[in-house]
């Protein structure tokens, strides 16, 4: 028997409820694959310990610096990351081996009384750390003739559903699939059509990244990957590179697949870029064929990028405070 078979795989993950859930999935499916054990090797990320707003700490990177480290150092073989927290320029001694199925990709609401985004009342605070949600949930209720108080917040999902249940704020606003993934999505209260808010740019997707040179690994994970995901959140993510923003920008962008009957032919791709209070929203979207490789799904993303700086997208990215 060969010996390595008895020598765990070590998976780097942050150490938050909803990151531990995601990576113990992801390690499950890996057993399954390798025949091998597989130990969760928790880490602190800057993104966690700091008390800043996200937009304030330059949002991209924060999460995955420290698990990048470990993987560099040799700490761990492999790192589950929340995809949308991914840096868009990937170093080159890492290569991401996996983008398994994608959860819901949506946003949720969870408001208190059980409303829906509609039924909250005038001036209705809500809670969010993100300025692409700011942007567009004040262009949503302005479409609604009615106007929101959007209030910075912070922490896990016990810390800002719990402003809610505390009376602090009429609603917040999380990522649908993390709500799913620690078994709490039936505590939305209103699940936000991507009409009205589109999703931060691979939001419900994983990054499962290891070195580039563990051929062998890579060759065990592609096996969780899902082509369709991959190439969804490679041309959404190409659209966020060529806009030049990071996370601190009211940046949103969709790919999905659009089927005729049961055969997958067309991808169509959404980007929004926004000013905080909703005023102006560029939002546009392209259709075509479904891309087959890594450089057709990054084409499009830059053409509808240029499209939207086109129509004055580039007048909208200067703002970066809160």
């Amino acid at each position: 028997m060969n010996p390595r078979l008895d020598q765990p795989l070590r998976l780097g993950t942050r150490r938050s409820k909803l990151a531990m859930s995601q990576s113990g999935h992801v390690a499950d499916a890996v057993r399954a694959i390798t025949g091998r054990p597989v130990e969760l090797v928790e880490i602190t990320t800057y993104g966690d310990v700091s008390r800043e707003h996200l937009a304030q700490i330059g949002g991209t990177g924060v999460f995955v610096t420290a698990l990048r480290d470990a993987l560099l150092r040799g700490e761990v073989d492999f790192a589950v990351h929340s995809l949308k927290d991914l840096p868009t320029a990937q170093p080159e001694e890492l290569v991401v081996a996996a983008m398994p199925l994608r959860e819901d990709p949506r946003d949720a609401l969870v408001a208190r009384d059980g409303l829906t985004f509609e039924q909250l009342p005038d001036g209705a605070r809500i809670g969010t750390g993100s300025p692409r949600r700011t942007a567009q949930l004040n262009h949503y209720a302005r479409a609604l003739g009615k106007r929101i108080e959007t209030v910075a917040i912070r922490g896990n999902v016990d810390t800002r559903i719990g402003y809610v249940r505390d009376g602090e704020l009429d609603a917040v606003v999380l990522a649908a699939a993390g709500l799913n993934r620690i078994g709490r999505g039936d505590e939305a209260t209103d699940l936000l059509s991507v009409d009205n808010v589109l999703p931060a740019p691979g939001q419900g997707a994983l990054a499962v990244e290891c070195l580039a040179s563990n051929t062998e690994l890579i060759a065990s994970l592609a096996e969780l990957d899902d082509p369709h995901t991959r190439a969804a959140v490679t041309a959404e993510r190409s659209l966020l590179a060529a806009l030049e923003a990071g996370c601190s920008a009211p940046v949103g962008a969709l790919a999905d697949l659009l089927a005729d009957g049961q055969a997958v032919n067309e991808m169509r791709l959404r980007g929004v870029v926004g000013t905080l209070d909703g005023s102006t929203l560029v939002q546009l979207s392209t259709t075509g064929p479904v891309p087959q490789s890594y450089d057709e799904a990054m084409a499009l993303g830059r053409e509808l990028a240029d499209e939207m700086l086109a129509k004055g997208a580039a007048g909208l990215m200067g703002e970066r405070s809160l």
